[in-house]
């Protein structure tokens, strides 16, 4: 069977599109929603290549004729297949969010990013109450930071920790205790923003982030994990 002697090449044109996906998407060769569609076929074409590879494997007349190509099959096409798997079931079992905040009866707002986002197909206003919601349930422990340090210490200190993330910095008002900035993921190179909001509260600070996706329905947990991050840095901060 011929099609067993061409399986690598099947499979190495699945991890050919896995591979560029990304980063062509980053350079600007094509919009991101062509970028999924090729992971999309690299997933086809990885599958079926381990499906094949499986299926060679069991045949004993296949398997003697064709084991380097079977094997280089496989090995291609898993490598292809599990990280596109991993986070297909990531997006299914995290909430189908965009926008995340510590934050979400008054979410911190965005001013000066504002404008960066105005093509952008995610609004910049707050999602609403379903957002909150879904939120609550999938990342009940991202809350409000305080401390009993003044405002004035911890704007300092957030503005730090914001620029230790390797953030670009969109604005730092210290008048409005109020820090804006947005990330560049690697792969897809995707922008994502954040907004700081330090304001006094009793005899300390209370500060409040927020951060959101310009682009794409969920963020398979990519905002959650950056405010955790970045909660992680300013609190070490604040105790150093």
């Amino acid at each position: 069977m011929k099609i067993f002697r061409f399986l690598p090449v099947i499979a190495f044109i699945g991890l050919a599109l896995l591979l560029i996906a990304g980063p062509g998407t980053r350079l600007g060769f094509w919009e991101f929603r062509d970028g999924f569609s090729l992971m999309r076929w690299a997933l086809y074409l990885g599958g079926a290549s381990v499906v094949l590879g499986i299926i060679a494997v069991l045949i004993p007349k296949v398997r003697k004729a064709h084991l380097g190509a079977v094997l280089l099959a496989l090995g291609a096409g898993l490598f292809t297949v599990t990280p596109i798997a991993l986070q297909v079931v990531k997006a299914r079992t995290l909430p189908f969010i965009h926008d995340v905040t510590t934050d979400t009866v008054n979410p911190p707002a965005f001013v000066d990013v504002a404008p960066l986002r105005a093509d952008a197909p995610n609004p910049v206003d707050y999602p609403g109450q379903e957002t909150a919601e879904l939120q609550r349930a999938g990342y009940p422990d991202i809350q409000t930071l305080t401390t009993t340090q003044p405002p004035s210490e911890v704007f300092d200190r957030a503005l730090s920790a914001a620029e230790a993330m390797g953030w670009e910095i969109i604005a730092a008002v210290d008048a409005d205790g109020r820090i804006e900035a947005t990330e560049t993921t690697f792969w897809f190179g995707f922008k994502d923003d954040v907004v700081i909001r330090i304001q006094p509260r009793n005899d300390g600070s209370a500060v409040d982030i927020r951060s959101k996706s310009r682009v794409g329905g969920s963020d398979i947990g990519a905002n959650a994990a950056r405010i955790e991050r970045y909660l992680d840095e300013l609190g070490d901060r604040l105790e150093g």
